[in-house]
């Protein structure tokens, strides 16, 4: 199976049609024809319905079309990243963060960089620990920053700190007037976890805070974000555990609570490929440590 004749079928895929196929291809029509049929033989199993008009995909051939178009676009990617990593001269930085990072020092450290790095094209995306793996492997992103660790071998781990977690409450409630609170008088009250999906993420080390201690935890109500869980507190849902950075999303209707149990933290992870020695990517560690030591 020849990589051109993924790329063939993608595009007689994609228009149902030979003519418009070969067209787009810049190739003869009977040529795209043969290699049509060279891959199904190869495959011992008919792609198209060639009786109909226009053109149906079959179901072993609509199942090819999905699975090949995967490889072209990952073949893309992996092209794309072996270019930016091959070019010593380098003008592009893919950073990946979660949400709840950018209430930290951060944002502080991404200005300053750009500013002394004005030759270096940024691009920021927002994802969640799982999508940031499968971005620094494809080479969509250079440097994720997230609250999970990524358990993969293709890629290294840095904690750059540890944060304290506090309890968001609703303003009006008891609870409000607390100066500080323990983990296990929560057990009574609805816990909003987040996010949902994917796992693992926050929401499991804030349930792993309470399996370590033998706390049986009462009901919860799940949802994707922590701005959607602030929410849901203020609207008397229930409460939450945020980062103590995120205190700086004020709300007159949301109350933070120290919790007095120790170890009641969150990490933060700087996350890279595995053996990615680019130059910039030191500057920015370098960055990072100056802004934790202030």
């Amino acid at each position: 199976m020849e990589l051109r004749q993924l790329k063939y079928f993608e595009a007689l895929a994609s228009t149902l049609n030979f003519s418009r196929a070969a067209e787009l291809l810049h190739v003869a029509q009977p040529a795209l024809s043969r290699q049509v049929q060279q891959l199904e033989v190869e495959l011992g199993a008919q792609l198209v319905d060639r009786s109909t008009r226009p053109l149906k995909l079959t179901n072993a051939g609509a199942f090819f079309h999905e699975q090949s178009a995967q490889v072209l676009a990952r073949l893309q990617e992996i092209k794309t990243a072996t270019r930016r990593l091959g070019d010593g001269s380098k003008r592009w930085v893919g950073i990946g963060f979660a949400p709840s990072v950018l209430y930290t020092f951060l944002p502080k450290v991404l200005h300053q960089f750009s500013v002394e790095n004005a030759h270096l094209d940024i691009a920021l995306s927002e994802l969640t620990s799982v999508q940031q793996a499968e971005a620094l492997k494809a080479g969509r992103i250079d440097l994720g920053f997230s609250r999970v660790p990524i358990p993969d071998p293709a890629i290294h781990n840095i904690l750059l700190s540890e944060e304290r977690l506090v309890l968001a409450v609703p303003a009006p409630s008891a609870l409000a007037q607390e100066q500080s609170i323990s983990i296990k008088r929560v057990v009574d009250e609805v816990l909003i976890l987040y996010p949902m999906a994917p796992r693992p993420s926050l929401a499991d080390q804030i349930l792993h805070q309470f399996s370590v201690r033998g706390i049986e935890v009462g009901r919860t109500y799940e949802t994707n974000g922590l701005q959607t869980a602030v929410g849901l507190v203020a609207a008397g849902v229930g409460v939450t555990f945020l980062p103590e950075s995120v205190q700086r999303l004020s709300r007159s209707d949301v109350a933070y609570i120290t919790l007095s149990d120790a170890g009641v933290t969150t990490p933060l992870i700087m996350a890279t490929r595995r053996g990615d020695t680019t130059s910039h990517l030191g500057d920015f560690r370098t960055a990072i440590d100056k802004a934790i030591a202030c």
